[in-house]
């Protein structure tokens, strides 16, 4: 497509997602009520023997030793529920994950649209540009036989070396609580169930199955609960997917206080609990408030079939919870409309649109760095560029594991990891189809552009110091069920970097990283830009940053530290004692591994930053622009904020105004309570008003939320640490329930 026709669809799609970004959309409640009632009539009709078929399913997929039967009207993908053609109740045909419809391991022979990785799309700080991305992925997901999308990844980054840290969105529960209702919005406008996952506290991929986190109710409930319940709240998602790792000493998918008092009882969910693949302990599971057993053959056996029957026939407790769950699940499915808009495989695909939709996510996660002397954006009349490394000749890099996506064809370059068969390339390092090298080209036709591969490092030297501009593309690939053992980048890629700018100072450095990386070279090279994995279109995202045509806006949406000895565990938990696997299976019997989440409490990323007195090498907010803003006229009453926030420069450019509380009581204390992205013109201005949700400056206490009366102090920031003068104002004290 032509430059100038994309750019054009480019605004048009800009144009449609750009609304006031903290709206809340959820759905009118008399329609749950309504899909709750009819739900509970279903039940009444239900016998004995069909109580128990919507409460299991099975991976319709060719693995493993003794895989079952699979269904004529199932699809390839993560899961199979059947359904009760007598009832009406459709079968649930099930689909991974948050970034798109998934590879499946090359099993299922088709394209979809990747979009970015989490941390890319939140970088962003764009709810409605989520729930584009949501809407186009259901999309997607629909037209390929699917009624349930895996989608909702919203653990909190409590560890930067989280293998996942990719497929999430942030360390703050304010913006990840509202970015992935926005995204659960745009999947469930398909009239298909979106999940919200992996409940709860799911931080890290080493010893994922039996990790037990140790953390206080309240902090737990002040972080990443309310990450939880604010993504409930404007998602209103069909489904949560309990997470793997256990919680104050029991399994995530067997743990009464997570999925009966906090999220049954204290939030009032309606929706069903389904488990992860492979994370049902036992049957007692189901009392615990598990509603649905999700690929049951990964599990030691099939526990809500003939054992659930068996139990309810003879108990009263069990018989009312199994109603119980059906009804759940029939909720959902009637208040998603999945019963009447039944999915067909081979549904068309518009991946030309599609596409652009991923790469505007790109374009707005895409966050500048550094900037030395102007030296981005690169002028289109340049005579040399030397690009190096990164596979920059043929696509960008995606993360690995059931979130994987790839478009048609597949992944343009394979880096195996280990092992054999289809389980090798479910953690393998794979590249999109999207070509940085292609997309300077077009932008530069007048220059001479080689490439080097940077395995060599003289070579790419030499290519470095013949070249007017020197472009390095730096790589920390991810995968779930692996962690990264630090934040270096592998392959001795600060080598290089370090070598090529010694060669030429006008290097510049595209990351394409799962989350932060340490930058040795930091103060030797003109500029850095964090490209993320910038999915299905990221190499003309990439481009279009370089280049200028996209004035870049993305903010952080997690701290970038000096090095692991800033983190609250400088040594993740594990990583010295348990032997990596990508499925998180104990090695040997009795296993055991806690991780303390005491330490840092509530105070997540940007927080125990502020809590320690630490500068980190990049905060939690921060980016740089093409042009300049200022942020003032602060007004506020502890209850909605207004100011104003004006382009001070010469290009049009759009940035994230961010206001935190800064201090309670006397007493620092570094919240964001506020957000909302602006596109301005050159010397334009706007307005913003917004509410301060309560519970951002409340503690969790004696089983409700207690505010402390008396002085709190709020500022704009340009990110978390770099705060205007503060508004002190008065507030009184007052408690409430959840």
């Amino acid at each position: 497509m032509p430059n100038t026709i994309r750019a054009a669809a480019l605004a048009t799609c800009a144009a449609c997602i750009l609304v006031p970004a903290l709206a809340s959309a959820a759905p009118d409640p008399r329609l749950d009520l309504a899909a709750e009632k009819r739900a509970e009539a279903t039940v009444r009709q239900m016998t004995s023997a069909e109580k128990t078929v919507i409460t299991h399913g099975i991976m319709p997929l060719p693995l493993g030793g003794n895989p079952p039967p699979i269904p004529a009207d199932a699809v390839p993908g993560a899961g199979y529920i059947a359904g009760i053609e007598r009832l009406g109740i459709p079968a649930l045909k099930e689909t991974d994950a948050s970034l798109g419809v998934s590879y499946v391991m090359g099993l299922r022979k088709d394209g979809a649209t990747a979009l970015p990785s989490g941390v890319a799309q939140a970088a962003s700080w764009n709810p409605d540009l989520l729930r584009s991305g949501g809407a186009m992925i259901g999309s997607e997901a629909r037209a390929k036989g699917f009624n349930v999308l895996l989608a909702g990844g919203v653990n909190l980054t409590r560890d930067p070396r989280n293998g996942r840290t990719f497929e999430y969105l942030s360390e703050d529960p304010l913006l990840s609580g509202m970015l992935v209702g926005a995204a659960i919005r745009g999947v469930q406008s398909n009239n298909i169930i979106s999940t919200i996952k992996h409940f709860a506290l799911n931080g890290q991929e080493t010893a994922r199955k039996y990790v037990d986190v140790k953390i206080a109710e309240g902090a737990a409930r002040e972080s990443d609960l309310l990450a939880f319940k604010i993504g409930i709240e404007q998602g209103q998602p069909g489904s949560v997917m309990c997470a793997y790792n256990k919680v104050m000493g029991e399994q995530a998918c067997a743990n009464d206080w997570l999925l009966n008092k906090v999220l049954k009882q204290s939030w009032g969910y309606k929706g069903f609990v389904m488990s992860d693949w492979g994370a049902v302990p036992d049957l007692g599971a189901a009392i615990k408030g598990l509603d649905q057993q999700s690929g049951a053959q990964l599990d030691p056996a099939v526990f809500f079939a003939d054992r659930l029957a068996a139990k309810a026939a003879g108990d009263r407790q069990w018989q009312a919870r199994l109603d119980d769950m059906n009804r759940r699940i029939l909720t959902a499915i009637y208040a998603t409309g999945v019963d009447k808009h039944p999915v067909t495989p081979g549904g068309k695909i518009d991946f030309a649109a599609n596409g652009l939709v991923s790469e505007q996510a790109a374009r707005q996660g895409i966050v500048l760095l550094k900037n030395a002397n102007g030296a981005l954006p690169l002028a289109a009349t340049a005579k040399s560029i030397a690009l190096i490394g990164g596979y920059a000749d043929g696509g960008v890099l995606s993360g690995a594991g059931s979130s994987q996506v790839h478009g048609e064809g597949g992944p343009v370059a394979v880096r195996a990891v280990s092992g054999t068969g289809v389980w090798a390339s479910f953690i393998a390092q794979q590249y999109h189809r999207s070509s940085p090298q292609d997309a300077i080209k077009a932008r530069a036709p007048g220059a001479a552009i080689t490439f080097r591969d940077g395995r060599y490092i003289t070579d790419a030297v030499e290519k470095a110091r013949q070249a007017q501009v020197a472009i390095v593309f730096a790589t920390q690939w991810m995968t779930e069920g692996l962690d990264v053992p630090d934040l270096s980048l592998p392959d001795r890629q600060d080598d290089l970097i370090e070598a090529v700018a010694a060669a030429n100072p006008n290097t510049i450095v595209v990351l394409e990283t799962g989350g932060p990386v340490k930058m040795p070279w930091l103060d030797k090279v003109a500029g850095v830009i964090e490209a993320w994995y910038p999915g299905a279109r990221g190499g003309e995202a990439i481009a279009s940053v370089l280049f200028g045509e996209t004035n870049p806006s993305g903010r952080l949406p997690i701290t970038f530290p000096r090095d692991e000895s800033q983190l609250p565990r400088p040594k993740l938990d594990g990583s010295d004692t348990v032997e990596p696997s990508f499925t998180g299976d104990p090695a040997h019997p009795g296993d055991r591994l806690t991780t303390d989440y005491d330490i840092e409490g509530s105070d997540v990323g940007y927080r125990w930053f502020a809590r320690k007195g630490e500068k980190a090498l990049f905060p939690f907010g921060y980016g740089l622009s093409y042009t300049t803003f200022a942020a003032s006229g602060l007004k506020t009453d502890g209850r909605t904020a207004s100011f104003t926030v004006a382009n001070t420069g010469q290009r049009p450019g759009a940035t994230v105004a961010q206001l935190y509380l800064v201090s309670r009581g006397g007493e620092r204390k570094v919240r964001l309570v506020g957000f909302r992205r602006l596109d301005l013109a050159a010397g334009a201005q706007g307005k913003v008003d917004m509410a301060i949700d309560p519970r951002l400056l409340a503690d969790w206490r004696d089983g409700g939320w207690s505010l402390p009366g008396g002085q709190y102090a709020f500022a704009l920031g340009e990110n978390a640490e770099s705060l205007g003068e503060p508004v002190t104002v008065k507030i009184a004290a007052r408690r409430w329930k959840d």
